[in-house]
């Protein structure tokens, strides 16, 4: 019944917001959020587009940036954001929805969210009271990561799977305190990456002591930009998503955001094949 219920939900919404975009109404977005929110919502123009909905975004992203460091911003009236400050931002025009995340390595520490969120929404909710707030729950980083986020102070999680736990735990604790909305982007991740057939395995085969360019280990399946050459160096980056990643992200903020019918969407970027696309709106429309 419940499921039910979610899906007769997700419907009307896309049927109000395709009427809305025939009418000639604009939907607007507001991002306040950092590299993972650019990453999450790079698709959602596109998918957007596909399903009739004209979409506005709105972005105050700041890379590596925490709900503490927004609200000091904020709070010092700093045009810190391409010149603007975010109070003026969000002052231009009407926004129908807003999101706020926190920075990635934080996300597991429930200690480091308050009182920046709740300042946060109260300044929201001051500039945009019509406005819905949405908490961007972000994702673990890759499974191979040199290091985790962390979960209590200092304290790290020790594996993707427990950095996951904590980051969900906190996302939803947060949202349960201030009446938010959560994307669940971070789940979207984890599903695809504990599945035995999509789950990104580490190349065994692969020499990681003393690499050659331009040979790089097998990446099949990975939601994370990984291993690249840059100027014959090795680097590695577990943490952001590659464009499947965003891909995946972008999915789960249409149907969240837009209620957009995820199973009907035909747009995907080129690199991603059409059987990991079709798992992907298996994964979102099961959400």
């Amino acid at each position: 019944m419940l499921q039910r219920f979610r899906i007769c939900l997700y419907v009307l919404l896309s049927i109000c917001l395709t009427v809305q975009a025939q009418n000639g109404k604009k939907t607007r977005l507001f991002i306040i959020g950092n590299s993972f929110s650019g990453n999450a919502a790079s698709f959602l123009p596109q998918l957007a587009k596909e399903g009739g909905i004209d979409l506005e975004i709105g972005r105050a992203e700041l890379g590596g940036c925490s709900l503490e460091r927004h609200w000091k911003l904020a709070e010092a009236d700093e045009k810190a954001y391409k010149g603007k400050s975010l109070r003026e931002m969000l002052g231009e025009g009407s926004w129908d929805m807003v999101t706020i995340q926190q920075y990635s390595l934080l996300s597991g520490d429930p200690a480091t969210y308050q009182p920046y969120a709740r300042q946060l929404v109260a300044l929201i909710k001051s500039l945009q009271p019509k406005a819905k707030i949405y908490i961007h729950q972000t994702w673990a980083y890759r499974n191979d990561a040199e290091a985790f986020g962390k979960i209590k102070g200092e304290e790290r999680a020790k594996t993707a799977q427990e950095m996951h736990r904590h980051v969900r735990a906190a996302y939803h604790r947060i949202a349960k305190e201030l009446g938010l909305t959560v994307i669940p982007t971070g789940d979207a991740f984890r599903a695809m990456d504990d599945d035995k057939t999509w789950g990104y395995k580490r190349d065994a085969a692969y020499d990681f002591a003393t690499p050659k360019p331009p040979q790089l280990p097998d990446q099949t399946n990975s939601l994370h930009v990984g291993y690249k050459w840059n100027n014959d160096k090795l680097t590695f980056d577990a943490n952001h998503a590659n464009t499947a990643g965003c891909y995946l992200g972008s999915l789960v903020w249409y149907r969240t955001l837009l209620g957009g019918n995820v199973k009907e969407v035909k747009f995907k970027p080129v690199p991603v094949s059409d059987a990991m696309a079709a798992e992907f709106r298996k994964v979102v429309a099961a959400l």
